[in-house]
């Protein structure tokens, strides 16, 4: 059963893939605008101040996170199979609804990248030096594995943010520790969406390699710039909403009734009643529909016997219920 449930969820990721494949890469040429943009302003700022390192560079990556929201929107949309999708005016509608939780993800993003290619890089160059002493060999080793495990920990958590953040009306606070919860409890999920941009990562630098076999820098230049523009963030943006987005809206949609529920509890005991409805409806006693009820009587009060307590409400409800199935099976 889990298997074909599987084999059906894939052929609806590629289904709407197929269909909606004009609508992506529609989705990826709006981005794509500010994308140039930004990026070829910090890289003429990072070249003017000479820094190195990408830290001016990577800040393209705080103001184009409004933008991303569109994104976000439009691929969640799409993954969910809607039909007849309005890609400019989602893509529009998802920027104006939560530019600023996005660009306070961008904020966020941009320190998570920077710590974790710094900090990888930094563990991988020292591990590397040659009559490194073996005790602090080991120690070096130790902080890359913890830096490698803090960036995927860091990557499966942004695989949830910009979705929760588009589909539910979270505060900031409850968006990141869903997503911190849902980075280590979505484990098969988040595996298969970073799959997914495995899958896509080795589709471009296959294309780059063949270019790059000609040895020209411009062709090896334009190339990539075609397939950002073109193709590459709104296809990984579908591919890791079509992987994500049905784990977190059952789970999210069923810790909301259960918060409901529990509200529910906590409103009753504060009105002194201790037994809620769908408990005493669930587990009444067949003692207590033996019991001699006067319907008519007005009030609902509680009814004591042999130590337990239910509603005179629900008791009459189970007793017709009882007195109409019993009616039923002497019909038949």
């Amino acid at each position: 059963m889990a298997g074909k449930k599987a084999k059906f969820a894939l052929a609806d990721f590629f289904s709407n893939l197929f269909y909606n494949f004009g609508k992506v890469i529609f989705t990826n040429l709006l981005f794509a605008v500010p994308l140039a943009v930004l990026v070829t302003a910090f890289y003429f700022l990072d070249s003017a101040l000479k820094l190195g390192g990408y830290f001016i560079l990577l800040l393209a990556i705080i103001p184009l996170s409004p933008f991303f929201a569109g994104v976000t929107l439009v691929t969640s949309r799409l993954a969910r199979g809607q039909e007849n999708l309005n890609v400019f005016a989602t893509f529009i509608e998802g920027i104006k609804n939560n530019w600023k939780r996005f660009l306070f993800h961008g904020v966020i993003t941009y320190f998570a990248v920077i710590f974790s290619y710094f900090s990888i890089r930094l563990y991988s160059a020292l591990i590397s030096q040659p009559k490194v002493d073996s005790g602090f060999l080991v120690l070096l080793y130790i902080c890359l594995i913890v830096s490698i495990i803090i960036a995927v920990a860091f990557l499966f958590i942004f695989f949830y943010v910009p979705s929760m953040t588009v589909t539910f009306d979270l505060s900031l606070k409850n968006i990141y520790k869903n997503s911190a919860l849902m980075s280590f409890g979505e484990l098969k999920h988040n595996i298969i969406a970073t799959f997914g941009l495995f899958v896509i990562a080795l589709f471009c630098a296959t294309i780059l390699l063949f270019v790059g076999n000609t040895n020209s820098s411009i062709a090896l230049l334009v190339t990539t710039a075609v397939l950002m523009i073109v193709l590459v963030p709104a296809l990984a943006s579908y591919v890791i909403n079509a992987s994500v987005y049905p784990g977190m809206y059952n789970l999210m949609t069923e810790k909301e009734k259960r918060s409901k529920k529990i509200d529910k509890k906590m409103d009753n005991r504060r009105k002194g009643q201790f037994v809620d409805e769908e408990e005493e409806e669930n587990h009444i006693a067949d003692e207590f529909l033996n019991l001699d009820i006067e319907e008519s009587k007005d009030g609902d009060e509680y009814i004591f016997y042999n130590g337990k307590m239910v509603k005179r409400s629900v008791i009459i409800k189970m007793k017709k219920e009882r007195e109409k199935a019993e009616g039923k099976s002497d019909e038949s």
